[in-house]
């Protein structure tokens, strides 16, 4: 049974924060109010949050709030820039060596999972073998791996099944091999107070929809009319929930309604996603019970 964090001041002022939870929970407020009880910096875990251009519909903490306490990785990176685990890891390490305690705040579980358990250092495989592999069917992907990934992979989910299959031909070298080569972690669960926030399925689906309009009212259309001349589908920013529907709408193919339902129910569904991870892979953190925070 996991246990309960509710006195913010009983957390030691010189030990790492993280703080885990799904989309519209309040991460970002409880990790200011830690900031504000024992100090820090607040340093960003969430994949979507690090681009430019989309400070609305990403939720990126305001001007007012990153003056009440220092913030980092928010927004530093070029809206068409690629960006993974690996880059995010690589961003936060001199962070942990600073002089500031850092609270480590997000919903990307595998950013956390890279922070706490190691990365595995596989490269990107090239284009043309990517799009060798996109000609190739499924089982004949499976035939050609090595026995050490095959028997570690479902063999049925063609996208894992794929990327092993790219790395060995790339580098000669089994993904088994790849991930048995992962670096110690950069920060122990052990070496930080991890927090994880659980809300229950109805409020959290209220303040969803809630949030949404509270975009819309901060000016999220003109963020996305500001996008538009540079829209591509295939940047990893587009991904931002709201961001592909406001972009429908400003193109004319679905009314205003229409895109703030959709965005709704997508933000919904990542929600459902991310307590299925937390559930999964973070069993051992402490649970904040998010209600009290009004």
């Amino acid at each position: 049974m996991r246990t309960t964090i509710t006195d913010l001041t009983a957390i030691p002022p010189d030990r790492p924060v993280l703080i885990a939870g799904p989309t519209a929970s309040g991460k970002s407020a409880l990790a200011l109010r830690i900031a504000a009880t024992g100090g820090g910096v607040v340093v960003n875990a969430d994949a979507l949050q690090v681009f430019d251009g989309w400070r609305i519909l990403t939720a990126r903490p305001s001007p007012e709030e990153e003056a009440t306490a220092p913030h980092r990785l928010y927004g530093h990176v070029p809206f068409d820039a690629p960006y993974s685990a690996g880059h995010w890891l690589r961003d936060v390490a001199p962070i942990l060596n600073g002089p500031d305690r850092p609270i480590i705040v997000g919903g990307t579980g595998l950013n956390f999972k890279a922070l706490t358990e190691g990365l595995a250092d596989i490269p990107a495989t090239r284009a043309a073998i990517r799009s060798m592999a996109d000609t190739l069917p499924l089982d004949r992907l499976v035939a050609e791996l090595d026995p050490r990934s095959a028997s570690r992979i479902d063999l049925r989910n063609r996208a894992r099944v794929q990327r092993a299959w790219e790395v060995l031909r790339q580098t000669g070298q089994g993904i088994a091999d790849w991930q048995d080569a992962t670096p110690p972690p950069l920060l122990p669960v052990s070496q930080a107070v991890p927090i994880v926030m659980e809300a229950p399925k109805d409020w959290l689906n209220d303040r969803i929809e809630r949030r949404f309009d509270m975009m819309l009212a901060n000016g999220a259309l003109d963020e996305a009319k500001a996008m538009l001349p540079h829209w591509n589908a295939s940047y990893l920013s587009s991904k931002a929930i709201g961001a592909p529907e406001l972009i429908a709408h400003l193109s004319g193919q679905m009314t205003l309604d229409q895109a703030r339902e959709a965005a709704i129910i997508s933000s919904r569904q990542y929600a459902k996603r991310q307590r299925t991870w937390f559930r999964a892979r973070m069993a051992g953190w402490q649970v904040f019970p998010i209600l009290s925070t009004g």
